[in-house]
């Protein structure tokens, strides 16, 4: 796998965490993709298709353009690793989205849809402007003029929303404690989140305990006590623990575990049967 990211330059880092390229050709089929509270573009410079395989029924799939946005899941897809010839991508931060995409994230939510759907006519010159470079950075410099080129007017995230951000991708924070600090009635707090960043609070801070979970479980040396990391963790019990491994990565627990070797993009997990 070759896989290389990089911090955009100014004034992207207020609303992007990095750009990424991946050129692979792994051995398995498939892999599942985890939540991780925010929204990406990517786009498939080997061939102008995506196809999003549903999570069940994994023989039917939705088959879209080569450049698509991926909405803030609150679980997890598939996707087919014949995409990974070549790729590059755009990953936001939490509620960075809506100023360069120009649709609130909120009408996004576990949901794919064609960038040019959302930039029009823009969106297929540049996978074509895309393509030509051979070098990620070289592409990388490509992306930045297109996403600054779209930041057409200032645009600042509500302050409750971006202090509950702050506070909930760090802690398990109470959110109706967060909503009395922002002032604001519990609805209304739900609903700038929601529309920022592209699901409710609670789901949100449920993702990003998982994301913290499998961060420590990808460092441990050996397997897991679990009911130990359920209970460090704060979840009610170990069940209530696997239930949240299964919604979010589609594998419970221990399956994750063993396939954590597999070298895959950060919240992908290899699915190792079709």
């Amino acid at each position: 796998m070759r896989y290389v990211s990089q911090v955009p330059s100014q004034p992207l880092p207020v609303f992007i965490d990095y750009l990424w390229s991946l050129s692979d050709n792994p051995s398995h089929a498939r892999e599942h993709i985890m939540p991780s509270g925010t929204l990406e573009l990517v786009i498939n410079l080997h061939e102008d298709e995506f196809r999003i395989y549903d999570p069940v029924h994994t023989d039917e799939y939705r088959r879209m353009s080569g450049a698509i946005v991926s909405g803030a899941y609150s679980g997890f897809f598939v996707i087919d690793t014949l995409q990974h010839a070549s790729i590059i991508g755009v990953h936001f931060k939490p509620g960075g989205a809506l100023p360069l995409l120009g649709i609130s994230p909120g009408e996004l939510a576990d949901a794919h849809v064609d960038l040019e759907t959302l930039w029009g006519r823009r969106a297929r010159e540049l996978r074509e402007r895309l393509c030509a470079p051979s070098t990620p950075e070289e592409r990388f410099r490509i992306l930045e003029e297109a996403l600054v080129a779209r930041l057409s007017r200032p645009f600042e995230q509500h302050p409750a929303v971006l202090f509950a951000l702050n506070r909930l991708a760090r802690t398990d924070a109470n959110i109706s404690e967060v909503v009395k600090q922002v002032g604001l009635s519990h609805r209304h707090f739900d609903e700038l989140f929601t529309g920022e960043v592209g699901m409710t609070p609670k789901m949100f801070s449920r993702i990003q305990r998982f994301q913290r979970v499998i961060a420590l479980v990808g460092r441990m040396p050996s397997a897991p006590k679990w009911a130990e990391v359920a209970l460090h963790f704060g979840y009610f019990d170990q069940s209530h623990m696997i239930r949240d491994f299964v919604g979010f990565s589609g594998f419970s627990p221990s399956e994750f575990w063993r396939q954590r070797n597999h070298e895959v993009k950060e919240n992908h997990v290899a699915r190792l049967s079709s």
